[in-house]
């Protein structure tokens, strides 16, 4: 009786150590946040490389210069156009003028010392006057679109960075003819992107927000915080996995980008597959059957 009691108590055993069962460890690689290869609008000739591979730079510094006497020659003649005011003075001069003439014009006619012809050609003149008033002001305002336009004409040959991050690779060298190819390789590594792959048994188990343990494989390397982001809503069928996102905070620079990983997620269990198939004993016995008694022989 003894030892059929042992060989009931197996299978129970072995369906609590599943039920207690310790956070999965799952393969992962960590990325950087964001990945850009950065190039030029416009085909022209390097002057100056101002970053090397590994510079951290902020967002909108300046990456290289391109050649811009022709759009600096521009601007300054934008500038020019811009600033004078000679023509709007004097057409605001000849419109003050007109309208005084025109005032004087009706009251003489009102008196008959001047004929109506004589007042016509007045109105006339005025009006010709208010037009080149307008004409003077829409020129004013063109070349004041015409700096701008020449501003950022000379802008895009000013390579800057978009967004702050790690200059991973210089594809050009001062003097180069660039047109469509990459310039700079630059990455965001102040936040990791942990992708992490999960068989698919896990799948349902593991929600957005969750909290996942992330350890790099580097000689003594402590778990790293980090947190759920994303879950993939298809299962890959060639390897049954699918993919979980989660972001890993490294405002320090101390974790480098590129590892491979292991990621726990605390509450996804390795007992996924044994709390959903019922646990066999040893025997081919099954959990609550029978147990013939050796008194009946």
């Amino acid at each position: 009786m003894k030892s059929v009691k042992a060989l009931m108590a197996i299978p129970m055993l072995a369906a609590c150590c599943a039920m207690a069962a310790p956070s999965s460890s799952f393969r992962c690689v960590i990325e950087p946040d964001r990945t850009a290869d950065i190039g030029t609008p416009v085909i022209g000739v390097i002057e100056s490389v101002r970053v090397e591979r590994g510079d951290y730079v902020r967002e909108g510094a300046l990456l290289a210069q391109l050649r811009a006497s022709v759009e600096r020659a521009s601007v300054t003649a934008a500038e020019v156009r811009a600033q004078a005011d000679a023509d709007l003075l004097a057409a605001t001069v000849n419109y003050d003028f007109q309208r005084q003439k025109l005032a004087r014009t009706e009251e003489l006619t009102q008196k008959n010392f001047v004929s109506m012809q004589a007042l016509d050609q007045v109105r006339a003149e005025t009006s010709v006057a208010e037009q080149k008033l307008a004409q003077a002001r829409e020129q004013k305002h063109v070349a004041k679109q015409e700096l701008e336009a020449a501003h950022a004409q000379l802008g895009l040959r000013s390579i800057r960075a978009p967004f702050s991050g790690v200059i991973a690779d210089r594809m050009v060298n001062a003097g180069e003819r660039v047109e469509v190819k990459p310039m700079f390789r630059i990455v965001k590594v102040d936040v990791l992107r942990v992708e992490i792959i999960v068989p698919a048994a896990f799948f349902g188990t593991i929600r957005k927000g969750m909290a996942a343990q992330v350890t790099p494989e580097l000689p003594n390397a402590a778990p790293l915080e980090a947190k759920v982001v994303l879950v993939d809503r298809l299962v890959d069928a060639a390897s049954n996995t699918f993919r979980v996102r989660a972001e890993l905070p490294n405002g320090s620079g101390a974790t480098p980008s590129g590892l491979r990983c292991k990621a726990e997620i605390p509450g996804v269990s390795d007992g996924v597959q044994a709390q959903t198939t019922p646990a066999q004993p040893m025997g081919g016995l099954r959990m609550g059957a029978a147990v013939p008694s050796r008194a009946a022989n």
